[in-house]
């Protein structure tokens, strides 16, 4: 079922790693629809999504724009590895028939970094993350992510059950079989704080709503969201977004 949740709120993400743009007395430019498609969800809506825009705060350049289109879908019943298929399965649909092969984050990550992949802390993680998927060519999935990059997915043994597509160096989706713990995702929520006050970054209060909707219970499901714009771009052979964004602002 297609859906349309709010694009201003009063609440927004503790992720660390995003950055809501604020709006005075009003609240928060969504970074995603994704609280509201499980509050959805919580109350009973099937698998649904939802096609419309986002912002991020700070993101701008060849490949990020504050503003872009996101497509964010969920399936009862799913876990990672089935929505995987068919996350490829739309992807054949818009560029072409190719393999997508998967990779582990470890595989990623380990070859680029000056210390063995245990001791390294997350910033040379990050940084090795992104070379290493910057340099991978083709269709790739990225699997089992440290269960302290987590961000909302359930942990799957030692890992995450957390998956991220990367097409041609080009970060495209993001994919979680979702946490259903309420106990956990307040907990995540916190340690999301601590990271942001360390990094002297904004402290947006946790949102209550959503924590009341996961404690009354998240059905089992799997959610991805992809940057629209980005796989537009490779369907046009575009270098950048300006191949596919009308307006720049």
């Amino acid at each position: 079922m297609e859906v349309h949740t709010p694009t201003l709120g009063e609440s927004t993400v503790t992720d660390p790693d995003v950055e809501a743009i604020p709006v005075a007395d009003y609240g928060y430019l969504q970074t995603s629809p994704e609280y509201y498609l499980k509050r959805l969800l919580a109350h009973g809506m099937p698998s649904c999504y939802q096609l419309g825009p986002v912002f991020r705060h700070g993101e701008r350049g060849r490949r990020h724009n504050p503003e872009f289109v996101m497509l964010e879908w969920y399936r009862l019943g799913f876990d990672h590895w089935q929505l995987m298929e068919e996350v490829a399965d739309l992807v054949d649909l818009l560029l072409g028939d190719a393999p997508c092969q998967t990779i582990r984050y470890q595989e990623v990550v380990a070859p680029r970094l000056s210390e063995p992949f245990d001791e390294a802390d997350r910033q040379a993680l990050d940084l090795a993350f992104a070379e290493g998927a910057e340099a991978l060519t083709g269709r790739w999935f990225v699997t089992d992510y440290p269960l302290d990059q987590a961000v909302l997915a359930r942990p799957h043994g030692e890992t995450a059950a957390r998956f991220e597509l990367v097409i041609d160096g080009l970060e495209i989706a993001n994919g979680y079989w979702e946490l259903q713990d309420a106990v956990e995702h307040q907990h995540r929520f916190e340690a999301d704080l601590a990271i942001r006050a360390m990094r002297e970054l904004s402290q947006p209060a946790i949102d209550a709503k959503f924590l009341a909707a996961m404690a009354s219970g998240l059905p089992d499901c799997a959610g991805v969201a992809l940057g629209l714009d980005r796989l537009m771009m490779l369907a046009l052979k575009k270098r950048g977004l300006d191949g596919v964004m009308a307006f720049r602002e």
